[in-house]
């Protein structure tokens, strides 16, 4: 067992011990290395002042990815690459072509968030040679600005992405081969614990050792990504002692796709499971895409969304409805339960001490099936859902309903099916009329609360709504669209 995270950070190798499980990147950069180019602006992953890239190794590639630093732990950072904006201009003094343009184009008002724009298109000039429109605000999506109205740095975007100097001297692309390897050497091979105060943070070297780690402390935190813990940390102030770090794990990153379902492991973020779920999931995928900012998205998991057991998180309804399965692991093997079954109340879930979330498997939508997904929020972007409902229907040669599952988050303490609304139609057909009479089983199914993102009575009826959408979307009939529009019965 070793004592250190090391890891690189712009062009120092930087190996630290005697630290808390709670100290953020955000923090590291501007008291202890006076980085102060990355900015606190929300403290929960939502503005993007404080983004930064981090590299990291996939199989031999190199691959970099925006991350806010402000809920990104320090114990989840060894052997990767930490690039923050002050990185990017040339020994000379000369600016990169991402910040020039935001001179060029004036994409800064007041300062403050500037940093993050330009981090986050830096790393979107990275990854993607023309991007386009729909490219460049799909990377602007975890940033906010109060000043600019956004146009100008769209375009300074635009311009930067269509000129790519060919004797440029990037930072991160002529250096790629020398990070690869610097990278390979800070590969762990054993555990690595240390901590400050009696708090402890732990980084097992493989998921058998994640087992075996979780067994001796059976009342760890487990952090994949942090885009919900880091909040219990910056805004609750909560203890989270002694923490497991599992970002790093290979083992639980990888997506399995066979003939009829999808195996998708606990590790694998947002943005590793969008390209594979767009080709058999894509209305899955596409509720990906409003999942906060890229940023969040680079960091987030599926597997801890699913393991944080929150009634609000996006992806348990649409996997419910989808008849996905989880499976846990320990120390003394494995067990794998409906995915429905798994949130037992409100904080609680069917996990024994020592278990951990290994992978969830979703089924693929029969051919013919109708699967639909809708997110509800104040803001179409990086919002926390009001409700979020998902539906998947397969009817019969006779237009009846043969199967149908429906579940919701935000309508109770756990994600919920809508068993009495199923029953209501369930070997009806699949008629306006029967769906208008199925509404009122809703009543039935769930008694929400009201919060200060909806009243009860506002999601009560946007869940009924949901389901007439629904129908309209599979049957497609323009007239009755315009009718129910118009109020017409």
């Amino acid at each position: 067992m070793t004592q250190s995270i090391r890891f690189l950070l712009n062009g120092e190798e930087i190996s630290l011990s005697g630290i808390a499980p709670t100290e953020t990147l955000l923090d590291y950069l501007r008291l202890s290395k006076r980085l102060t180019g990355t900015k606190e602006g929300c403290a929960e992953g939502d503005c993007g002042a404080c983004t930064v890239l981090v590299g990291r190794l996939s199989g031999d590639r190199l691959v970099y990815e925006s991350v806010n630093a402000c809920i990104r732990f320090l114990g989840s950072l060894n052997a990767t690459h930490v690039v923050t904006v002050e990185h990017l201009a040339g020994k000379d003094g000369a600016l990169h072509p991402v910040q020039q343009a935001m001179v060029d184009y004036h994409g800064s008002q007041c300062g403050f968030c500037t940093p993050g724009f330009v981090m986050s298109l830096y790393g979107l000039w990275l990854s993607e040679e023309n991007p386009g429109r729909p490219g460049i605000e799909r990377a602007l999506q975890g940033n906010l600005c109060r000043c600019t109205g956004y146009e100008p740095i769209v375009k300074a975007a635009l311009a930067v992405t269509a000129a790519r100097p060919s004797n440029l001297f990037d930072p991160l692309e002529k250096t790629r081969t020398e990070v690869i390897a610097r990278l390979s050497a800070l590969q762990p091979k054993e555990t690595i614990e240390t901590g400050r105060d009696g708090k402890r943070l732990i980084v097992p070297h493989s998921v058998e050792a994640l087992a075996d780690c979780l067994a001796d402390n059976p009342g760890a935190t487990i952090v994949a990504g942090s885009t919900d813990v880091g909040l219990w940390v910056t805004k609750q102030m909560r203890p989270i002692n002694p923490v497991i770090f599992i970002n790093h794990l290979a083992e639980l990153q990888t997506i399995e796709t066979g003939a009829d379902e999808i195996r998708i492991g606990a590790g694998v973020t947002y943005q590793q499971a969008m390209a594979v779920l767009a080709d058999h999931v894509p209305a899955l995928a596409a509720l990906i895409t409003r999942i906060g900012g890229e940023q969040v998205r680079y960091m987030g998991t599926i597997g801890g969304n699913v393991a944080n057991g929150s009634p609000i998180g996006d992806t348990p309804p649409p996997l419910i409805a989808l008849d996905a399965t989880v499976t846990l692991r320990s120390k003394t093997g494995r067990r794998t339960l409906l995915l429905e079954s798994f949130f037992i109340a409100y904080g609680k879930q069917d996990r024994q001490p020592g278990e951990f979330v290994e992978s969830i498997t979703v089924p693929k939508p029969a051919k013919g099936a109708h699967f639909a997904v809708y997110k509800v929020s104040k803001r179409r972007e990086e919002d926390i859902s009001a409700l979020c409902g998902a539906f998947h229907l397969t009817l019969d040669g006779e237009n009846r309903v043969q199967v149908i599952r429906i579940a919701f988050g935000g309508m109770a303490g756990t994600p919920k099916r809508a068993a009495a609304v199923e029953a209501a139609l369930s070997g009806k057909s699949w008629t306006r009329e029967t769906v208008e009479a199925a509404r009122a089983a809703f009543d039935t199914d769930y008694q929400p609360l009201t919060d200060w993102r909806a009243t009860a009575d506002y999601r009560q009826l946007a869940a009924k709504n949901l389901l007439t959408r629904f129908y309209f979307e599979t049957t497609g009939n323009p007239q009755e669209i315009r009718r129910f529009a118009a109020g017409e019965k």
